[in-house]
């Protein structure tokens, strides 16, 4: 796939004119509501869907597929980020109307350190292909840890990256505004929406070590691969505010992430050893994880009860 600079470039515009428009519209404070975010999130799987579009007329049918099998993968891991803001916005009290803002410098972040990652793994990748392997038996490894802990919740106060931060950095537990640094008796110290930042980014550094080589599995392209991620996570605002209030329904969806990340993992190792896996038949069979762990969910919290599930551990990935 021979990606010429311009293409590159229009896509870094494309993406930052998206962002600059996204924080121009909520330049004021205000609380997100399901119309709005419903609007939003139309908006960046249309914009998503169009680049795929775009791919898929320009450099043929099996790139256009790649791009769609990334970006679903990168969009239904990232639910997995969303369930974790809620529980850390909750955790520090982070008011509705100031979450935007959070989420937005969020993404910002996650956007760069996810770029980092995409560039040393393909230069890894070129290099060296039998890091494909490694790569594969990670995600089975991973899915599998997954699925045995898809109970288990971490607890914000016992986050190692909290304690570091707290350690090193003066804080105070009130709010000033949108501001993530202010002023207590002549100190600048941070505010708490900067430490829910910091959190923030440093979980979603975490989570990159799983969807990137995921990605990967779908294709080795570095245009492919930052295209979809890019496009999957520009959207993440608009879907937490989306779900928010619904997360507790998705009670198989983990599951289902893990057999997803399973599912890939082999695919990197056979297609990559023994033989080549279409790209639509992969894809088909993620969606079909997908479409039966969102359906096998809802149905089970038709009542608007959760099935009984094991008592939740506390951990410290954060």
């Amino acid at each position: 796939m021979d990606v010429p600079l311009s293409l590159w470039i229009a896509l870094i515009a494309g993406i930052a004119v998206m962002l600059a428009v996204d924080l121009l519209l909520h330049r004021d404070a205000h609380e997100i509501g399901l119309k709005e975010a419903g609007i939003w999130s139309a908006v960046w799987v249309t914009v998503g869907l169009a680049v795929g579009a775009g791919i898929w007329w320009h450099f043929g049918s099996e790139f256009g597929l790649q791009y769609l099998g990334g970006y679903i993968i990168e969009k239904s891991l990232a639910v997995d980020n969303v369930f974790v803001w809620a529980m850390l916005l909750s955790y520090f009290a982070v008011p509705t109307r100031y979450q935007h803002r959070v989420l937005f410098y969020g993404v910002v972040g996650a956007l760069v350190f996810r770029a980092i990652f995409i560039a040393a793994g393909s230069v890894l990748i070129a290099s060296a292909s039998w890091v494909l392997y490694l790569f594969g038996a990670f995600l089975i490894l991973t899915g599998i840890r997954m699925l045995v802990q898809r109970n288990e919740h971490a607890d914000p106060g016992k986050s190692k990256t909290l304690r570091l931060l707290r350690r090193f950095v003066p804080t105070t537990e009130e709010f000033d505004g949108q501001r993530f640094f202010t002023r207590r008796n002549g100190l600048l110290v941070a505010t708490p929406l900067l430490v829910v930042l910091i959190v923030i980014e440093v979980t979603d550094i975490i989570f990159a070590v799983d969807s990137i080589p995921a990605i990967f599995a779908i294709t080795e392209e570095p245009f492919l691969v930052f295209a979809s991620n890019a496009m999957a996570i520009l959207g993440l605002r608009a879907m937490y505010f989306l779900l928010a209030d619904v997360m507790d329904r998705f009670v198989y969806l983990k599951a289902g992430l893990s057999l997803v990340l399973v599912w890939v993992g082999i695919k990197m190792i056979v297609g990559h050893s023994l033989l080549p896996i279409p790209t639509a038949l992969g894809l088909g069979v993620v969606v079909l994880i997908l479409v039966v762990a969102v359906v096998a969910s809802l149905l089970a919290t038709r009542s608007g009860q959760a099935p009984i599930e094991s008592e939740p551990k506390e951990n410290e990935r954060l």
